[in-house]
């Protein structure tokens, strides 16, 4: 996984665990992720690497800006709700991180930056 930094490669951390422990007793996926799997972090990494918050970035429920398509965005709160509770045995400190980090107040929206012409 890619050339994310800081907040968003945690983020994509964590994106990861908890679904490769959906994978696992969803799929039967063992060590490696079937298909499905791997193209929603494939998904999930190319959004969070074009996130307009950058690493000011809220957690994604808080997240104001919808950029994930209906269908990915559905998989996301499924592999979520399931893997959320077993992140805590699994990987305490990402479950305890995203936990800390969702608590933190929306930054507001990044603005559109302004053509240096324009009035």
């Amino acid at each position: 996984m890619g050339n994310l930094s800081g907040v968003l490669a945690k983020e994509l951390k964590t994106i990861v665990a908890m679904t490769h422990i959906y994978c696992r007793d969803q799929h039967g996926s063992d060590a490696d992720m079937c298909d499905n799997c791997l193209s929603f972090i494939r998904f999930a990494e190319f959004r969070l690497a074009r996130c307009p918050y950058g690493k000011t970035k809220p957690t994604c429920k808080r997240c104001p800006i919808h950029c994930y398509r209906k269908d990915m965005k559905a998989l996301a709160r499924t592999i979520m709700v399931y893997s959320g509770p077993r992140m805590l045995l699994k990987h305490p400190y990402l479950a305890i991180r995203h936990l800390l980090h969702d608590g933190k107040p929306v930054p507001p929206l990044p603005g559109k930056k302004k053509h240096p012409f324009s009035e």
